[in-house]
């Protein structure tokens, strides 16, 4: 029970799906590998990873809440599922500090002028949305803050649509709880979460800085190896 605890606690934990947000990428009710033990490293979000975060300023507030079992309970108390108590998000991370992200019409979306190709865009979905609730915006993302969006965008509540909120729709970086690293249920389901090859194109950190080198002390720590990149096979999408 006390290393259940501890794995919960520092290392690695359970979060079910909630919606359809992120499909194809991962279905509702699928349960996913969150690693929590990089950020006591330093580490940030980089783009491409599809994280696990808090409500950052009431995105859940109209969401219902359903009582666990006792069974449920148990199972979030060693970190199998979460804690219906916790009001967390999973979506992708698209900008970090000091990008722009941009998006006009129907897209293609943009970090720092450069035009993303987004195969993992819920098929019939378009990158952004010509609507007047955050579908077409340009955004700056400040220090310790993340713009974070949904693989399907026309079904996806995310940073776009909470431009109004304290954070200007961006998720501070002390309410992300870690990188989702694997599709671990139903059986049929598993895959990694690899951070897409768009992200990797030639000038997307043209407009920042040399990148933190805190990530290093992290290097022996077999976990983090999963950090940027898995190299087994990719979820459909």
């Amino acid at each position: 029970m006390g290393l259940a605890l501890l794995i919960k606690t520092f290392l690695v934990q359970a979060f079910s799906i909630p919606s359809e947000s992120m499909q194809n990428a991962l279905q509702k009710g699928d349960r996913v590998l969150v690693d929590k033990l990089t950020p006591w490293f330093g580490g940030e979000p980089e783009r491409g990873e599809v994280i696990v975060f808090h409500d950052p300023d009431g995105w859940l507030a109209n969401e219902p809440v359903t009582e666990p079992n006792s069974v449920q309970r148990f199972l979030s108390f060693i970190g199998l599922m979460p804690s219906s108590e916790e009001k967390d998000l999973i979506k992708r991370v698209i900008g970090v500090p000091g990008d722009t992200v941009e998006c006009n019409g129907t897209g293609p979306l943009k970090v720092n002028g450069k035009a993303l190709d987004e195969p993992y865009v819920f098929p019939g979905n378009t990158p952004c949305s010509p609507d007047e609730g955050g579908g077409t915006f340009k955004v700056k993302v400040p220090d310790g803050k993340f713009w974070v969006m949904g693989d399907h965008r026309q079904s996806s509540l995310d940073s776009r649509y909470h431009q109004n909120d304290k954070n200007a729709g961006m998720v501070p970086s002390d309410e992300v709880v870690g990188r989702a690293i694997v599709v671990a249920w139903p059986p049929t389901r598993w895959s990694t979460l690899p951070v897409p090859e768009t992200f990797d194109q030639p000038g997307l950190n043209a407009a920042l800085g040399a990148t933190p080198g805190v990530l290093g002390l992290a290097g022996a720590v077999p976990l983090v190896l999963w950090r940027r990149r898995v190299t087994a096979r990719r979820t459909d999408g």
